[in-house]
């Protein structure tokens, strides 16, 4: 497989699956989750990466040891062999048969899969980096900060071969990328309600003139701050898909973030949105 992604959103809608796709005994963040995320039709896994006492690299959402583990420990404070001891809880409060992955076996697993957007990179991006490049995946990965002088610092010292997206609210501007030695390839765009600058189609199409892809968010963290308007999995999920996979589809959005892949995919292919003729 060859990793382009403008190549990829001028042929079809790219769907992202938000830490894979997880529920009933399955957790987030883990092999059994990313392959179900591919099964069901998924382009892009997103993958949070916290690291050990002891510099292990793991696949995990920093700072959820109680709500995924049940244990109330910190991962940045166990040794890996501690660490690799552990087992994801269920929806139930119920030990699972799964563990906490690396870095590595992730990385070795979809090798060639999938694109992967590793999540937060910035706050091991030497780490993260070196093993990206030792899996000779700097193609396949995709890493997003906020447009700020620090964290694009960040990106130009570390991973300045890779692609990359800038992660900007409302009425944040792009000013700050200029000049920089960064591969940018688009923004991910969060809005409270349409009429952010950054969710109008004139936005979308300038951004497209220049070459950039954009980026929606349809998942909810939480419903008091929505990240992409009223255009949710949730309000998907509950009856009006057009109003939420169709809006992004149709406003021009070239890749969507989802907890839904399957009902997503499904939906966009009946509508005859998921394929596009031409980059928007």
């Amino acid at each position: 497989m060859n990793f382009d992604l403008h190549a990829s959103a001028k042929n079809h809608m790219l769907l992202v699956a938000h830490r894979g796709v997880w529920g009933g005994n399955i957790p987030c963040n883990t092999i059994p989750a990313y392959e179900t995320a591919l099964a069901e039709g998924a382009d892009m896994i997103e993958i949070d990466v916290d690291r050990t006492a002891d510099g292990k690299l793991v696949i995990f959402h920093p700072g959820m040891e109680r709500e995924l583990l049940g244990y109330t420990g910190r991962i940045p404070q166990m040794p890996f062999d501690f660490v690799k001891q552990l087992r994801y809880i269920n929806i139930d409060d119920c030990p699972t048969q799964f563990g906490i992955e690396t870095l590595d076996d992730v990385l070795d697993r979809f090798k060639g899969r999938c694109y992967i957007n590793v999540d937060k990179f910035w706050k091991y991006p030497r780490e993260i980096s070196a093993a990206i490049r030792d899996h000779g995946m700097t193609e396949q990965v995709l890493v997003k900060t906020r447009p700020n002088a620090a964290l694009l610092d960040v990106v130009e010292e570390h991973c300045a071969d890779m692609p990359y997206m800038a992660i900007i609210r409302e009425e944040e501007e792009l000013s700050p990328l200029k000049d920089r030695r960064i591969r940018f390839v688009g923004t991910e765009v969060l809005f409270a309600d349409d009429n952010a600058r950054v969710a109008s189609r004139e936005y979308i199409e300038n951004q497209h003139r220049m070459g950039a892809l954009v980026w929606c968010n349809t998942i909810v963290y939480n419903y008091r701050e929505v990240i992409a308007g009223t255009h949710t999995d949730d309000r998907a999920i509950l009856g009006d898909p057009e109003g939420s996979w169709g809006w992004v589809a149709d406003r021009g959005f070239d890749l969507m973030q989802t907890d839904r892949v399957l009902h997503a995919a499904l939906y966009l292919e009946k509508t005859g949105r998921r394929k596009r003729n031409s980059l928007c």
